[in-house]
């Protein structure tokens, strides 16, 4: 039990609801974080804005582990994404307990696998926050990225379908969609525990462009970087309409 945390929330008269309110997260998962889960790093910086008192009251620094665990997929490369496992994509989301962030053109490979959508949707209803960025389908880097893989308009068509597909998942407390005119270097895959990144290269789909796979415990700063892409991305994009 993280009786800080509770303390602090009671002298702010906050309830868990509340704080889910102000962080965009669900009670659910406030209410892990009073039970003693630690926050993932942007939530731990939220709450502390919010309830006004210093991190490390709330949460002490950890005697680092002398290992720290690694996943069975952690730190490798594949030279292609369609060469990545169903199984590796499966994992990285069910997994997830805090957040997942989805950071793509159109991602349609995820979009179109009902089986995937499914894992989605049960994460969500556990607490888990979902945040996926779609390229906007009228922007110029989309049209541009489509130009360079020599698909043309197919890409933007693309992006319109996974918008459809994965717009039942933001009826689901927890899932936001955004729309990004961003020009992507790669597309992001992450949860607090693992990022899947994929590049994007000229002339090549993002299917024939490799993948590498970061352990955010194994290598914080690599990972920071990325999410750092990711929140800039998000922070710009605008929201999915109905």
């Amino acid at each position: 039990m993280n009786t800080a945390l509770r303390e602090a929330m009671a002298a702010a008269q906050l309830t868990d609801t509340d704080v889910a309110a102000h962080l965009g997260v669900d009670p659910k998962t406030v209410r892990r974080w009073i039970s003693g889960q630690r926050p993932y790093p942007r939530h731990r910086w939220a709450v502390v804005d919010l309830l006004g008192v210093a991190e490390a009251d709330l949460w002490p620094d950890e005697e680092p582990s002398p290992t720290p665990p690694v996943s069975p997929h952690a730190q490798r490369v594949y030279p292609h994404r369609w060469e990545v496992p169903r199984e590796v994509w499966r994992d990285l989301f069910s997994d997830a307990e805090e957040e997942i962030g989805i950071l793509v053109y159109s991602g349609l490979f995820l979009a179109d696998d009902a089986g995937m959508l499914k894992v989605l949707a049960e994460r969500a209803q556990h607490g888990t926050s979902i945040r996926i960025l779609l390229g906007d389908p009228d922007s110029p880097h989309v049209k541009r990225r489509g130009d360079d893989e020599g698909i043309g308009d197919a890409l933007a068509s693309r992006a319109r379908n996974a918008l459809f597909l994965f717009r039942p998942l933001s009826d689901l407390e927890g899932v936001k969609i955004r729309l990004h005119s961003t020009v992507l270097y790669s597309s992001l895959f992450l949860t607090e525990k693992r990022i899947l990144a994929n590049q994007h290269l000229p002339g090549l789909p993002a299917a024939k462009s490799p993948v590498v796979v970061i352990d955010r415990a194994a290598s914080p700063d690599m990972a920071d970087t990325y999410v750092r892409s990711f929140e800039l991305v998000w922070n710009e994009a605008k929201p999915a309409r109905h």
